[in-house]
């Protein structure tokens, strides 16, 4: 009689892998989008010449797409640094108290539901593999998966911006002045409407939750500079 072969379960997918780049790729496109087409809505609001308004949109567009990159990298750098820090002393506590350490990771298994027993048994084989990848997930909440990567989310940040402000400088570019704001507000926010629900079909969260949310946003940032452009278009004309 053979032994039934013993089942093979697939591994399980999760997204926890794609926050890091996720977040800054979907924060530049949406800054793209609503910060150009806004930009350029307001210009044209203040009835200036088709030229002015590419002009100030490209503007815009490289100035918007270092800025976030700047911003990502000093931002994810700092948290880097952080958690560096953390882990170096981490190093030194495991290497002037392995004792102590050890005791302190049994009490943080113990704190999730173990016998003191299975959690101090816990701890030790832990830390007789991996000591400081023990205390750095347990202790720290630090992961691999999860870990500040300065120059990934600047490039994707920078990227992505530029993609989503090419779509308010396309619209503007085939439009007549007249149309332009009209244009703009529209094309710009049935694709921040398609950036949310695709963000969030990637992430596993709820679409209309997260196209509602952007969407708002992107009106209400386009209601103000065209309200801003308006007037002073008026008082100078």
């Amino acid at each position: 009689m053979t032994t039934p072969a013993a089942s093979v379960h697939p591994a399980e997918l999760h997204r926890t892998a794609r926050i890091g780049w996720l977040r800054a790729a979907v924060l530049g496109a949406n800054d793209g989008i609503i910060s150009t087409a806004s930009l350029m809505v307001g210009v044209a609001a203040a009835s200036t010449t088709a030229r002015e308004v590419m002009v100030a949109g490209l503007a815009g567009t490289v100035a918007g797409a270092l800025s976030m990159a700047a911003g990502e990298y000093v931002s994810v750098s700092s948290q880097a640094d952080t958690e560096e820090a953390e882990l170096s002393r981490e190093r030194r506590e495991l290497a002037t108290n392995p004792d102590g350490e050890h005791r302190e990771l049994a009490g943080i298994y113990e704190s999730r539901g173990l016998t003191p027993e299975v959690a101090t048994l816990v701890a030790q084989q832990l830390m007789a593999s991996d000591a400081l990848g023990a205390h750095a997930r347990d202790e720290l909440g630090l992961s691999a998966t999860l870990s500040a990567r300065p120059v990934q989310a600047a490039l994707a940040s920078a990227a992505s911006f530029a993609v989503g402000a090419s779509l308010p400088l396309v619209v503007a570019a085939a439009s007549t002045l007249n149309w332009v704001p009209a244009m703009i507000v529209g094309t710009s926010l049935l694709s921040l409407a398609g950036l949310g629900a695709l963000s969030a079909a990637v992430g596993g969260a709820p679409a209309t939750t997260a196209s509602a949310r952007v969407t708002f946003w992107g009106a209400l940032a386009m209601a103000m500079t065209w309200a801003v452009g308006w007037l002073f278009g008026q008082s100078i004309g």
